[in-house]
């Protein structure tokens, strides 16, 4: 019967833990595309706003916390990545197939500029900006609405030609992505 109890009682505690797991803060996503026969998939944790709109891209805002601001991991958790299968150009950078770590230069934010670092498998606040291969120029536009959910996008626009675009919040910085 003491048994019996002990299990009863081992069996509802972990109910209960697993009952009262939550959904992750910033829930891992991934986007990839074909853009003129080459995959490109970039890789990362999408935070939410949650109420903090405005508060988080301004020189007192949540990323202002971070050790490397003005440079963003551009995502959260550990740092995004983007993998490609053959040489491509993003923006003015020459990015040859590999996998790669993306940053972003908020420290304007009407004028970000992504950084194309070499290290991999960092955490995201871990940035060495000896590893950069380049930055490049984004342009940046207003959202139509709130974007709550940080969201990467890859679009081909026929012609070896597509875009990258980063949204959250109410920024929206994108690039062109060629193939070489």
């Amino acid at each position: 019967m003491k048994r019996l109890l002990v299990c009863t009682g081992l069996l509802a505690a972990a109910a209960t833990l697993f009952a009262q797991q939550a959904p992750p803060a910033s829930p891992a996503a991934t986007e990839s595309a074909t853009i003129g026969g080459k995959s490109i998939t970039i890789h990362y944790n999408s935070p939410a706003v949650k109420g903090r709109a405005g508060h988080i891209f301004s020189k007192d805002g949540l990323i202002s916390t971070n050790p490397h601001y003005p440079v963003w991991r551009a995502g959260a958790n550990s740092a995004t990545t983007i993998e490609i299968s053959g040489d491509i150009k993003i923006g003015e950078v020459s990015v040859p197939k590999g996998t790669y770590s993306l940053f972003v230069d908020i420290s304007d934010p009407d004028h970000w500029v992504l950084i194309v670092n070499k290290q991999t498998g960092q955490w995201g606040l871990s940035y060495d900006g000896t590893q950069d291969l380049g930055r490049t120029k984004m342009t940046m536009s207003t959202p139509p609405a709130l974007v709550e959910n940080l969201k990467y996008t890859l679009t081909d626009e026929g012609g070896g030609k597509g875009r990258l675009t980063l949204a959250w919040e109410n920024h929206s910085a994108s690039v062109q992505v060629r193939i070489q």
